[in-house]
């Protein structure tokens, strides 16, 4: 049964025999099998889930209304989480993804405010960006009416003498103490946390440039004679304002772009129904919330109505849209028994599902979990430029204090006023926030252009990788194939013709498992032949079947079922061997102890195969087949697709084995596959990647997940790899190079030969606008090309 949590208050009333389930709100029938005496109550429940939830913690659902989804995150899916600033939705930094906590705050090593992991779709505007907005806009007057003063003050005295500097002192406070308050709050955090960043030197800089006006304010005696311009004592109000609004904006740009990120989440989230109509066992059909589905109910899907959850078509044939998820504009045609995905289209007929997988167990809620967590994960190329960061701000305090002291010591008249400014403008200027997001926002980015495309990666660490695979282990059945056998065709003997050997053969296979039977069934009634009821029915332990239809006994099986039944398959023997060289599984049938004739049953190679493999090997890839499959089926599949190196009728571990004999030759190895047997060989890998049509095993094994299932998605995940990494290159080079080069200008080495200075201002628009830059720059990742 479903393990979603449902949020809704339960309707019960003591003593009475109630008709609402108190877990999740449903209706219920009074005759309903799951029941509950509690304090003289009886409650009854929709399914044993809610009936066991119910068992362990009674109270908790007959409380005063609410969150009853909190206990178990995982199973709450995206869409119903808590809104943002709950205390119990999961917030993380979006510079440091291992800083994980319940509820809003700020990162202890970068001073950020944390987000949430997983963005609403109808969220509110980011809090710190409506903070942050007030802040700006309420401030900004007094910031431009402090600057017109201080520059207006050199050439047309205002106001008398030092009154002046009172006038700028009442002005710049505000902004210093209450619109920067949140910039010397994580400053004083990151010297709690011993983790100095960007904070660091916003707070040392305008709080020195502040502290300084301030006591040349209150104390103008304490300073030289020859401080004192016009009267008064020169103050740096101005700078300390300026400094704080451009940063302000700075933030607003930078947040403003990062809300831009999570544009794919809420896309896929936005995939989603918020209702289905369920098929009740009286047949009478309604329309229940989403959250209300459980595993194994009846849905009707109508043309133009999404596909509510993960199941399986009982009745009706449409064509299905799964672009939307697998990135294949086609529609892909649904008939009984066929898989269907949730919040995928249908475009035509209307179609009888059973629920299969809900909540969290649907493949959208696990791609959304997946995009999530790759988006937030930290890539190699980011932790070096954590541990440079780290040293940086340490080194840039020192030559802020070098500078200070070089000017005051060396410099000219008035030279400690120039090495104070001059070292407020390293502190500013060098802020490693363009260093700092160079990597995440790319990550970011690229993971949500990836799953738009079909393709999902499990960690940043894969994005890097990919492109470096140069060679590529891929597994035959469900990998190069479809993996679904289809019927190929019929050879008879005579008196038995093509026709009268499938009408036999499928009337006995109506009470088989097998696929192959399942292929040569579909046939049959795909061709209007009339089938019978076999009259006996026996399995033959993997090697066939036997029964009795029409009063004739059949066997219907391999070549070892045929010799235990004693029949000569000597006239079909060629012509069953070239069927195999082709890459066909052949059955044979027997009539009453007589060879009756044969099926040959094939599992089609993916029209993308062919192309995909012959673009990775054009891109020097080098691509080798392992399959438990027969060698003579692997070499005809491997000849169809001109792959060189084949290992067939080969064991998990041998598929593992292999993958390690390759990484020893210095190979950096992938492996795709899409089955339990793949599994061990997914994980050993340097890439891992998996078919979205196979296993979960298979898929949480690997480091990549194709949704459509198809190897052409490899080739997307190469092309966003190489743009990725080349965007973060940009990004890091960019940062590195604009540190290196301000901050030599802004300590004043060029004043001696140039009399060129960096004004605290002109800093810290320049930091500002170099953070917004790398976070543009990595927004472009949007639109690469990934076909």
């Amino acid at each position: 049964m479903s393990s979603q949590q449902c949020h809704h208050q339960p309707d019960q009333t003591k003593g009475t025999a109630a008709l609402t389930d108190p877990v999740c709100g449903m209706k219920v029938e009074e005759d309903s099998e799951h029941q509950e005496h509690y304090q003289g109550s009886t409650y009854r429940f929709c399914s044993q889930g809610c009936q066991s939830k119910f068992r362990s913690d009674p109270a908790r659902y007959l409380a005063a209304p609410q969150a009853h989804g909190t206990s178990s995150r995982a199973s709450t899916p995206p869409a119903q989480k808590p809104p943002a600033g709950d205390a119990t939705t999961e917030y993380t930094c979006p510079m440091h993804p291992e800083i994980r906590q319940m509820g809003p705050g700020d990162c202890p090593i970068c001073g950020m405010s944390l987000e949430p992991l997983i963005p609403e779709l109808d969220e509110e505007e980011n809090p710190e960006l409506k903070d942050f907005s007030k802040r700006f806009w309420w401030s900004l007057p007094l910031t431009v009416a402090v600057t017109l003063l201080a520059m207006a003050g050199h050439a047309i005295p205002l106001f008398h003498g030092a009154s002046q500097n009172w006038v700028e002192l009442a002005l710049t406070t505000p902004v210093v103490l209450w619109a920067g308050w949140p910039f010397f709050a994580r400053g004083l955090a990151s010297v709690k946390h011993r983790s100095p960043n960007m904070w660091t030197l916003i707070g040392l800089g305008t709080g020195a440039a502040y502290i300084y006006s301030v006591v040349a304010t209150l104390l103008p005696s304490m300073f030289p004679e020859s401080f004192t311009v016009g009267g008064r004592i020169g103050v740096y109000y101005e700078a300390a304002a300026v400094i704080i609004s451009l940063t302000l904006l700075g933030q607003l740009l930078e947040l403003k772009a990062r809300s831009q990120t999570s544009s794919a989440i809420k896309s896929l989230l936005g995939l989603s129904p918020k209702t289905a109509r369920r098929i009740a066992k009286d047949g009478s059909e309604e329309d229940i919330p989403l959250t209300h589905v459980h595993e194994g109910d009846h849905l009707r899907v109508r043309p133009g109505e999404k596909v509510p959850v993960d199941g399986e078509v009982l009745e009706g044939e449409s064509a299905v849209d799964e672009s939307m998820l697998t990135g294949e504009p086609v529609p892909v045609t649904k008939r009984t028994g066929d898989s269907l995905i949730g919040a995928t289209m249908n475009t035509s007929g209307s179609l009888v599902m059973r629920a299969t997988k809900v909540g969290s167990g649907t493949m959208l809620s696990q791609i959304v979990q997946m995009v999530a967590n790759a988006q937030r994960s930290k890539a190699p190329m980011q932790r070096m430029a954590d541990t440079v960061a780290g040293y940086f701000v340490l080194t840039v305090i020192g030559i802020a204090l070098l500078t200070f002291f070089a000017w005051g010591l060396f410099g000219p008249d008035q030279g400690w006023v120039f090495g104070l400014i001059n070292a407020v403008a390293v502190l500013i200027i060098a802020c490693p926030c363009a260093l700092g997001l160079a990597t995440p926002m790319s990550i970011m980015v690229a993971t949500g252009k990836a799953a738009g495309s079909g393709v999902l990666f499990r960690d940043a660490g894969a994005i890097e990788n990919v492109r470096k695979v140069d060679t590529l282990i891929v597994d035959k059945t469900g990998t190069l194939t479809e993996g679904r056998p289809v019927f190929d065709r019929a050879v008879g003997v005579t008196p038995f013709d093509a026709q009268e050997v499938i009408r036999l053969s499928a009337s006995l296979d109506q009470g088989s498992e097998h696929p192959l039977a399942h292929a040569i069934v579909d046939h049959a009634r795909s061709e209007g032949i009339q089938l019978v009821k076999p009259e006996t029915f026996e399995s033959g332990s993997g090697i066939g079947v036997r029964g009795l239809v029409e009063g004739k006994q059949l066997q219907l099986g391999n070549t070892a079922l045929m010799e235990d039944a004693g029949v000569s398959v000597e006239p079909l023997k060629d012509q069953a061997e070239k069927m195999r060289e082709s890459g066909t599984s052949i059955v044979y049938l027997a009539v009453d102890g007589a060879l009756a004739g044969l099926l040959a049953v094939s599992d089609p190679i993916k029209p993308t195969s062919k192309e995909a493999v012959a673009r990775l090997q054009a891109e020097g890839v080098q691509v080798i087949m392992a399959t438990g499959d027969g060698l003579t089926t692997a070499r005809a599949v491997a000849r169809e697709l001109s792959i060189d190196e084949v290992h067939g009728e080969v064991k998990p571990q041998d598929k593992e084995a292999l993958v390690v004999k390759l990484q020893a030759l210095g190979k950096v190895v992938a492996m795709a596959g899409d089955g339990i047997n793949d599994a061990p060989a997914l994980a050993r890998a340097d890439v891992g990647i998996a078919m979205g049509t196979g296993t979960d095993v298979a898929m949480n094994s690997a480091q990549v997940t194709l949704v459509k299932g198809d190897l052409m998605g490899i080739l997307r995940a190469r092309t966003l790899s190489v743009a990725t990494v080349r965007n973060m290159r940009q990004n890091l080079l960019f940062a590195f190079m604009y540190n290196g080069l301000s901050i030599p200008i802004a300590a004043g080495l060029l004043y001696p030969f140039f009399g060129l200075l960096l004004s605290p201002m002109i800093a810290a628009l320049a930091m500002s606008l170099s953070s917004a830059s790398v976070v543009f720059n990595a927004l472009r990742l949007r639109k690469a090309r990934v076909v």
